[in-house]
């Protein structure tokens, strides 16, 4: 049975918890709710089966944190034996899995359509082209406050002076700004999830258009290449 607040051993706890979300102190060991994660728990069970925890832990990271749930590993093994904890951990099993087919189905169906969508170029006579590099270079320096540390090392002390070596990547990225709306391709992909598939599609997205740049502004094509790399 878990202790609730009064209860003897319901309190703060100062044992060492190891990588995999296990502490002991007394002669007891506890699993924290990462722990039970690893171990096949969701929220919701761990609500409904074990209820309360046993102990309250300082979060070893970061002192200001809520405290740490614990849970006796003896309480948390007793659970897991029970007819209820394999039918939930059974349907929590389905919901997963299904959640990660549907995030592969839309990783790949994203990358197919970066790999078929026509990548259109602006098409700019040299000198205009030029002018649009350097103004939108100045629009992104005055965004940021100050000066943008130029790309491949190179510099110009004002944009009356700019050098070729340092015009060329500002015409990339302009090109590559006027492309942005390209983005849109990624729709669908999920942000921060390590199986999403977003890193690989931004990836392919901008080694498409780095190429359509290249193709379109051949004295462009070294530098599109180091911008694909780079980044």
């Amino acid at each position: 049975m878990a202790c609730h607040a009064g209860d003897r051993g319901y309190g703060e706890s100062h044992g060492q918890q190891d990588d995999q979300g296990y502490e002991e102190e007394d002669g007891q060991r506890y699993v924290t709710l990462a722990g039970l994660r690893t171990r096949g728990w969701t929220g919701g069970m761990v609500h409904r089966l074990l209820g309360p925890p046993d102990r309250l832990s300082v979060n070893p990271r970061f002192r200001a944190a809520p405290q740490v749930r614990l849970y006796r590993v003896e309480r948390v093994e007793a659970a897991e034996r029970t007819d209820e904890f394999q039918r939930a951990a059974a349907t929590s099993a389905r919901r997963s899995e299904a959640v990660r087919d549907t995030v592969r189905r839309r990783r790949l169906e994203v990358l197919e359509r970066i790999r078929t969508e026509p990548i259109e170029v602006p098409r700019l006579e040299p000198g205009k082209l030029a002018l649009r590099a350097v103004e939108h270079r100045a629009r992104r320096e005055a965004a940021a406050d100050g000066p943008i540390e130029p790309a491949g090392g190179n510099s110009a002390p004002d944009t009356g002076r700019v050098g070729r070596a340092t015009l060329t990547p500002w015409k990339v990225e302009y090109l590559r700004h006027r492309m942005s709306h390209y983005d849109q391709l990624l729709d669908g992909l999920p942000g921060g999830e390590r199986d999403s598939g977003r890193a690989e599609a931004e990836e392919l997205l901008r080694r498409r258009i780095c190429a359509a740049i290249a193709e379109a502004y051949p004295p462009l094509e070294q530098e599109c290449e180091r911008q694909t790399r780079d980044q």
